[in-house]
């Protein structure tokens, strides 16, 4: 067996290694998903009398045997696959022999492979969400263990108002949750089901039970119509794309906090050893090296929004090949998310800072002496807003 679409005329290699690209490296995490869709697909089929039950059985064993063969690293999609469901289909039929043929009756890869996706974008939203979570409880149990320590509060990089690290942290830790609660919003457009949309188009000539194999993948509905789907192809991606540069952002913002409390000239807070690196030349420097790329993270996650947004601008409808190009940005800026989360999650249990180095302006609580004048004698703030700026300028 060969490709899907394969009709024996010989194709150029310059054609299928630019066609296919990366598809077959980047499908090897769709596998599960689509064992699990093309189970319920060839369930859906037998139901429908579609294929014989002695078809299904075979298709759900050799599926299932496929499926963990592939998660041991027994075989892998090759560029002469092109694509994972070409390679899984091959690998059903090698097993079960022509009964395999009959999976991918009244199915497309096109809904074939954005079932998958789907129900991989699933979980990684929920894990991304899990993950960001992780890093809210280290902040706040840093918060916990260093609360009471004072802190200036920053604005135009001028010491401003007070602050501490309860509260600093606490900004954070509030804005992670919020970023968490964005992540696990996406599942609204993730949670419908485009198996049995086909091409594009449906297959009408099969009535096929969409309704079932939406209930046992666990979608919530059907996406209806069946031209919907291809004009859908990008949202969920774009959001959860969206969701992961808001929570870089606030990642990055905070690792640049500790960059510049980390400089000699504020020493505010000492970073682990472990999560620093040394230099080439200057025997005693260590350098946040790992603060300094969640900080430059931040950009590579919003270039992956960026890439995919413009992949879906201005396409026709119905499927276009262009689609094929959105794993790249989208696996790229989960990746990157995930990776971000797990090293600030394993470094904020060992930043410690510095209260003996933190030294605070007295003039950070002229704010509070306008308000005291003004409850003390009843003026309006403008009033004792010039009063203190007045004194401080004498001072």
């Amino acid at each position: 067996m060969t490709r899907l679409w394969d009709k024996g005329t010989p194709l150029d290699s310059r054609v299928l290694q630019f066609t296919a690209g990366e598809d077959h490296a980047l499908d090897e995490r769709l596998v599960r998903y689509d064992v699990a869709a093309s189970i319920a697909h060839a369930r859906m089929l037998a139901a429908r009398g579609l294929i014989t039950g002695d078809d299904f059985a075979a298709m759900e064993k050799g599926l299932t045997e496929v499926g963990a063969a592939h998660a041991r690293g027994e075989w892998k999609i090759t560029l002469a696959d092109e694509d994972g469901q070409t390679a899984l289909e091959k690998h059903l039929t090698a097993k079960i022999g022509a009964a395999g043929g009959r999976v991918h009756l009244g199915r497309s890869r096109n809904d074939q492979v954005l079932t998958a996706l789907r129900l991989y974008l699933r979980d990684a939203a929920k894990d991304l969400a899990a993950g960001t979570l992780i890093v809210v409880k280290e902040l706040e149990a840093l918060a916990a263990r260093q609360g009471n320590v004072a802190l200036p509060g920053y604005t135009h990089m001028q010491q401003a108002m007070p602050s501490s690290v309860a509260l600093w942290a606490g900004g954070f830790a509030s804005e992670l949750a919020d970023d968490a609660a964005g992540l696990k919003a996406v599942r609204r457009r993730i949670e419908r089901s485009p198996l049995g949309s086909a091409a594009g188009y449906g297959a009408p000539a099969l009535k096929l039970d969409r309704a079932a194999t939406a209930k046992e993948l666990g979608f919530d509905e059907v996406q209806e119509p069946v031209t919907a789907v291809q004009l859908s192809r990008g949202k969920a991606e774009s959001a959860l794309l969206f969701e992961i540069v808001l929570t870089m952002q606030d990642l990055a913002r905070m690792a640049s906090d500790l960059l510049l409390f980390y400089t000699q000239e504020f020493a505010f807070v000492k970073l682990p050893d472990a999560f620093t690196t040394g230099s080439s030349i200057m025997p005693q420097k260590r350098n946040p090296d790992v603060f300094e790329l969640v900080r430059g993270r931040s950009a590579t996650a919003l270039a992956s929004l960026n890439e995919a947004l413009a992949i879906t601008a201005k396409l026709p409808s119905g499927y276009q090949r262009d689609l094929q190009l959105l794993k790249f940005p989208l696996f790229r800026g989960i990746d990157i998310c995930a990776q971000t989360l797990d090293i600030m999650a394993a470094a904020l249990p060992q930043v410690v800072f510095n209260a003996e180095r933190i030294r605070i302006d007295p003039s950070i609580h002229a704010a509070d002496e306008a308000y005291e004048l003004v409850l003390k004698e009843g003026i309006p703030f403008r009033e004792a807003y010039r009063r203190v700026a007045a004194k401080a300028k004498g001072s």
